[in-house]
């Protein structure tokens, strides 16, 4: 088997609830979704279009000097063969911008609404991490922008507003850059985890703090 991985797969589901994990991956059966509220995307789309030919310096002092050329780009991965693994996967998905720095390396960067200090960061660096080995070790004919020197999150959050004129609201927000060290080993330990996990022939217990594995034991139980 050859599994596709999603970097946004490796964050909260695979974290979240394993169980989930392993029959959306083994079974292709997903959660059920939940629409994201229109003004994050709507938010998303502005930082990308503002900052989108421009120079380093304009979105951070102690970023390398260099432009931000990519922006929403898809990446695929050659499949990834870990020794001990009878089966194989690949990651695919689309990063949110890359910075091409003067010295000819390149730098992968996630867009963030919302609090610098969040506990989700650490996850959000297995997510970096992936775009960067499909950026490195890409498919033929996918994006090859190598090698990535450094992984970061850019974190825009609302601290106050200003208002020029009667009809003209703003938002403020400072603008704080968590650099995430980069670990290819330990990237690719956490994959051979995943590997193990969806080698097995049996799903995992449910979370006990996965509000769909909880809302199906209690149908389940109704039912009895």
């Amino acid at each position: 088997m050859n599994y596709k991985l999603r970097p946004s797969e490796l964050t909260f589901l695979y974290s979240g609830c394993k169980r989930c994990f392993y029959i959306k991956k083994v079974h292709n059966i997903s959660q059920p979704s939940i629409p994201i509220p229109t003004i994050f995307n709507k938010i998303a789309n502005l930082v990308y279009k503002h900052y989108d030919g421009r120079k380093t310096e304009e979105l951070h002092p102690d970023l390398p000097s260099g432009i931000i050329r990519y922006g929403e780009k898809f990446v695929e991965s050659q499949n990834i063969r870990l020794p001990g693994h009878k089966d194989t996967c690949f990651i695919f998905g689309k990063f949110d911008v890359v910075i091409e720095f003067n010295d000819g390396t390149f730098g992968v960067f996630d867009y963030k609404t919302g609090n610098p200090e969040s506990e989700y960061s650490e996850l959000y660096s297995r997510q970096l991490h992936a775009y960067s080995y499909a950026l490195e070790h890409p498919a033929l004919g996918s994006l090859n922008l190598s090698p990535i020197s450094r992984l970061g999150l850019f974190y825009f959050y609302p601290t106050q507003v200003s208002q020029k004129n009667i009809e003209w609201l703003s938002y403020d927000s400072e603008i704080c850059m968590l650099e995430i060290e980069k670990n290819n080993e330990g990237f690719l330990s956490f994959i051979d985890e995943v590997l193990t996990l969806l080698e097995s022939p049996d799903a995992p217990e449910a979370s006990t703090d996965c509000d769909w594995c909880k809302y199906i034991r209690e149908v389940n139980r109704v039912k009895k």
